[in-house]
């Protein structure tokens, strides 16, 4: 009897393990679903984007990396190739950053990570970030500028501002700069001043002649 109720006793430990083994098992199947938010719009290879100003090409945008979130109007991208055209289809300017935001009507091109710009005229824009605002006419940023001109000067301070061209720029504030050549363009800058003088002067007299 007493063997009858040991061997009962084991077989009853083997069910009741048995029963947790199953019971484990069937938790671990059991797995929750995992919802993974994904961008509507993904490009990683080579992708372009054209921007048309009544017929006429006015930017071109060529990135490596592109993506688009369905309840957002805008696309991040990286790198930003920016290049701008005149109105003669000719590349006049082009901006270079690590990464950028745009919308889709392509209205504006928001720049940051070693921002690098060129002007129509040959002057060098560097900076942390740029926003350049096609509807605006207007290419602006409140960081740190360093510019070098078209004469070679080396210009710095905090905020841009540029029209969307960028053939007419400025800084802000804060300036400070290393000027090349600086006493002979001031002595050319006289003397032209000079001859305007007077030639202006020599009108006046030809007039009162008369």
């Amino acid at each position: 009897m007493a063997r009858l109720l040991l061997g009962l006793t084991k077989w009853c430990c083997v069910l009741a393990l048995g029963a947790v083994l199953v019971g484990c098992a069937e938790i671990e199947e059991e797995k929750p679903w995992i919802h993974v938010d994904r961008p509507q719009m993904l490009f990683t290879d080579t992708t372009l984007m054209d921007s048309y100003d009544k017929g006429v090409l006015s930017w071109k945008l060529k990135t490596a990396y592109l993506e688009r979130w369905a309840d957002k109007d805008e696309v991040l991208v990286r790198p930003v190739l920016v290049d701008i055209y005149d109105s003669l289809g000719e590349r006049t300017a082009f901006l270079r950053a690590d990464s950028g935001r745009l919308n889709m009507k392509f209205t504006y091109v928001y720049a940051y990570g070693h921002v690098y710009a060129l002007t129509p005229k040959g002057a060098s824009v560097r900076a942390d970030s740029l926003l350049w605002n096609k509807k605006d006419d207007l290419v602006k940023t409140e960081s740190y500028v360093r510019v070098v001109s078209e004469e070679g000067d080396v210009l710095q301070g905090k905020g841009f501002e540029s029209d969307a061209k960028m053939d007419n720029w400025k800084i802000l504030s804060n300036i400070t700069g290393i000027f090349q050549d600086a006493a002979n363009r001031i002595k050319e800058e006289d003397k032209a001043k000079a001859e305007e003088i007077e030639k202006r002067d020599s009108s006046k007299a030809e007039e009162k002649q008369k």
